[in-house]
């Protein structure tokens, strides 16, 4: 005879829902307190942040820690940078994923469900292994320390085409047909029939995409060799190298680049849960 440890709870449905709001806040605050320390540490002095005993809660604030990470080393430029390379590699993913997630979902052809699943097979494929035929191919084409070499090897994933043939098998085919009717071809019906109805998906994509490639470190590592192509993930690598371990500067330039990433997700909260719910991910 089995016992059902879950027959209280739901039985008692308040005493559920507060079980997991309670949860939920204790998971919020474990992930919330490496980020409250760095921000505390940034504007601690330079005596106090290297102290033995650190204590995370300054004594004295000291703003000028802004200002003395922008001198130290461009972090303004390494901005821009992963600006550029996180946004061009976003753009080309949901333009290709789009395409090729209609083309799954939509289109008859011999031999689409082998080649979709050769395709989600890849997924299993560690970046690692491939990092260095990457390398070799970019080093190649003269793109070592340029903009497409940077970009392109990251703009092409299974997991987009995956999430939005997901979304698009779930947008029934009528409205389709009735837009064919009207006397639209394929091409305009997909562009204006179901990218409209896919903006939740596509924006959850685009999320995601972003903040991957704005956190990507080991691939703009590899292949920028200069401030002009240097994203703010490596930035934040040659600060320390250039400048030891003043945690105070180094953390600080650490919260200036993690605030364009908060910003950027409250801004798209709503399409990226939306997206979520919709898109197959979240459990539908």
């Amino acid at each position: 005879m089995t016992t059902d440890v879950l027959a209280p709870l739901r039985k008692n449905p308040v005493a559920t829902r507060k079980l997991i709001v309670f949860a939920c806040f204790v998971v919020t605050a474990v992930t919330l307190v490496p980020v409250v320390m760095m921000v505390l540490v940034a504007f601690q002095s330079d005596a106090e942040s290297m102290a033995v005993r650190p204590s995370f809660w300054p004594s004295s604030w000291h703003p000028e820690n802004l200002t003395r990470a922008f001198d130290l080393v461009p972090l303004g430029r390494y901005l821009v940078n992963t600006v550029i390379f996180a946004a061009g590699t976003t753009l080309l993913e949901v333009v290709t994923a789009a395409l090729a997630a209609y083309a799954f979902a939509r289109l008859q052809f011999p031999g689409r469900t082998w080649l979709f699943g050769i395709y989600l097979a890849t997924l299993m494929i560690p970046s690692q292994v491939t990092l260095i035929p990457q390398f070799v191919l970019v080093a190649k084409l003269q793109g070592i320390d340029t903009w497409p070499g940077m970009i392109l090897p990251h703009a092409f994933t299974a997991l987009g085409v995956f999430l939005l043939r997901q979304f698009f098998l779930g947008i029934p085919r009528d409205y389709e047909e009735a837009a064919r009717l009207d006397g639209a071809n394929r091409w305009q019906a997909f562009i204006r029939v179901i990218v409209p109805l896919a903006v939740p998906a596509i924006a959850t994509l685009a999320v995601f995409k972003f903040i991957g490639q704005w956190n990507n470190l080991l691939w703009p590592l590899v292949i920028s060799n200069s401030d002009a192509t240097r994203t703010a993930a490596v930035g934040l690598q040659v600060f320390q190298d250039t400048n030891g371990t003043q945690w105070n500067l180094l953390l600080m330039a650490a919260t200036i680049t993690t605030v364009p990433l908060i910003v950027l997700f409250f801004l798209t909260q709503r399409w990226f849960v939306k997206g979520i719910t919709m898109s197959g991910l979240g459990g539908r």
